[in-house]
């Protein structure tokens, strides 16, 4: 089976291809680009370079959420698009289950990946391998981070806190679960397309014109809106 993986949903763009269960080729980069104008030929290339035609595809697997809300809806939209022209299946993936598993395969205990979600929040979730696959302990989420940290203290055992944006919590989360906390290498905090692909490829697909992604919460102008419109209509 032939997959296209695709991930815009923070800074790092990822593309991949997966015949079968061989990474064929993998297309990352971590930088403030937009990716409106990156993707189509990011994908275009890579499967230029594997000798893949469009048409040899069987499945389009993309991260669903949460993150850059920009992002998100870039990557769900060109692989709905892709999934409906091509007529083949689409499966959405947690955008934090793909870094967690970029990270935690080796890990011997919890996995905590998380994105920045502005004044002290992140969108954080709960991994642990076990008998060989990732397991979900807890369910994405939005906290703040030095709430999800005196959570996880209760654990007793060693997390492995993964992402781009560890920098910025790095510290709070130290601070709170000590020698409990350990962080991921930097080589390790950028998402791998190749494992996006793994997770979605026996995962049952979603309907293409339903699908819509993971906020977890209503992007900032929206909610303003939304809140205006409930005080305009309490006058």
């Amino acid at each position: 089976m032939k997959v296209l993986a695709i991930d815009t949903s923070n800074y790092p763009l990822g593309i991949a291809l997966i015949d079968d269960n061989q990474v064929i080729g993998e297309y990352i980069t971590n930088i403030k680009k937009n990716h409106s104008v990156r993707v189509m030929p990011a994908i275009q290339t890579l499967c230029k370079e594997c000798d893949v035609k469009p048409a040899e595809l069987e499945k389009i697997i993309v991260a669903e959420g949460p993150g850059s809300y920009t992002g998100v809806r870039i990557g769900v939209t060109i692989a709905k698009t892709l999934a409906w022209t091509l007529q083949i299946p689409l499966v959405g993936v947690s955008s934090l289950e793909v870094l967690a598993a970029s990270a935690a395969r080796y890990f011997p205990g919890y996995v905590a990946p998380l994105f920045d979600a502005r004044r002290g929040q992140i969108y954080t979730g709960l991994y642990r391998f076990k008998n060989g696959s990732l397991e979900t302990v807890k369910q994405d989420q939005l906290v703040l981070s030095a709430d999800w940290a005196e959570h996880l203290k209760e654990l007793s055992e060693p997390v492995l806190f993964v992402g781009n944006d560890l920098p910025i919590h790095k510290e709070a989360l130290a601070e709170i679960m000590g020698d409990q906390a350990r962080f991921a290498h930097s080589t390790e905090n950028n998402p791998r397309p190749g494992e996006l692909a793994h997770l979605g490829m026996y995962r049952e697909p979603v309907d293409v014109h339903t699908f819509v992604p993971n906020y977890i919460r209503l992007a900032e102008a929206e909610a303003k809106w939304l809140e205006g419109k409930k005080e305009n209509e309490a006058k």
